[in-house]
């Protein structure tokens, strides 16, 4: 019986849920439970707080967590990615108030505030700045420096609305770019059962990103319409019963699919259809 962690709410909690049960797992349903058996797929469930998810896999309580990249790393939880699920994706970064132009350096010597503290100050002690203090609060960092208890903020970037929104500006690289990831704990190898779980999610996603691209080409114009729709490990090319023309099918980036149907009429395809993919195994 594997057992999985998976964000009890948030927008992690949604589409986490969206994909399991795509996947072909048991969903929450309208219940707050804590846990979740499904013994058809030999699979518990258990939802947690997405901060705490990385801490119950690393002491071995849990075999896989979802999470964010950012949450694990600043659990500092002896903790691997083995699946970057690609969704909720975010920025840390550095911000303060608009038009003051701060830079990473100027940060010796002030208060920082923050809900990733040790995200901070590794990021900071990598690039030898000492900051006065890193304080950690837990929600509504963007307020903190309107009421003075810090200087500048380091908080997770989407939009950028609700920065613009306090009068702030992000500044400097990132200090983490994260999305949702699978996480197990670190030194210890995963299983048959892991993997089957894991290539069912990869499934999913493929299907989310990819689409069935079909389209008929005359034979003279085959190399050109192939080198545009390659596929994965090539596409396939039927004969039609008209003289020297063939059908063609192959996934697409489902994000460069308008180009590359503008692109393949271009070179004499014709009937170009996109054919969203429910699951997908590569």
């Amino acid at each position: 019986m594997i057992k999985i962690a998976v964000p009890n709410k948030g927008a992690l909690s949604e589409q986490s849920l969206t994909v399991l049960k795509e996947a072909g797992y048991k969903g929450r349903g309208m219940t707050k439970a804590l846990n979740v058996l499904d013994a058809d797929n030999a699979v518990e469930f258990f939802f947690l707080r997405p901060k705490d998810i990385a801490i119950y896999v690393a002491q071995g309580h849990l075999d896989l967590g979802i999470t964010g990249r950012d949450l694990a790393a600043d659990s500092q939880a002896q903790v691997e990615e083995v699946l970057d699920l690609g969704f909720g994706a975010s920025t840390f970064r550095f911000a303060a108030p608009q038009g003051q132009r701060w830079t990473v350096e100027a940060l010796a010597g002030k208060t920082i505030a923050t809900s990733y503290p040790h995200l901070v100050t590794d990021y900071l002690a990598q690039k030898k700045v000492e900051p006065a203090a890193v304080i950690r609060l837990d929600g509504a960092v963007e307020i903190s420096i309107k009421l003075g208890v810090a200087d500048v903020i380091a908080d997770v970037v989407s939009t950028g609305a609700t920065l613009r929104q306090e009068g702030l500006e992000p500044f400097g690289e990132p200090i983490l770019r994260s999305t949702a990831v699978v996480v197990k704990r670190a030194g210890v190898p995963l299983h048959e059962e892991h993997f089957r779980l894991l290539k069912r999610i990869s499934g999913i996603l493929t299907a989310h990103n990819y689409l069935m691209i079909d389209y008929n080409v005359a034979r003279k114009d085959l190399d050109r319409a192939v080198a545009l729709t390659p596929g994965i490990t090539g596409p396939t090319v039927s004969p039609l019963s008209q003289d020297n023309w063939v059908a063609v099918r192959a996934m697409v980036e489902k994000a460069r699919a308008n180009h590359v149907m503008d692109e393949l009429a271009a070179v004499g395809a014709e009937g170009i259809l996109g054919t969203e993919l429910r699951i997908a195994r590569l």
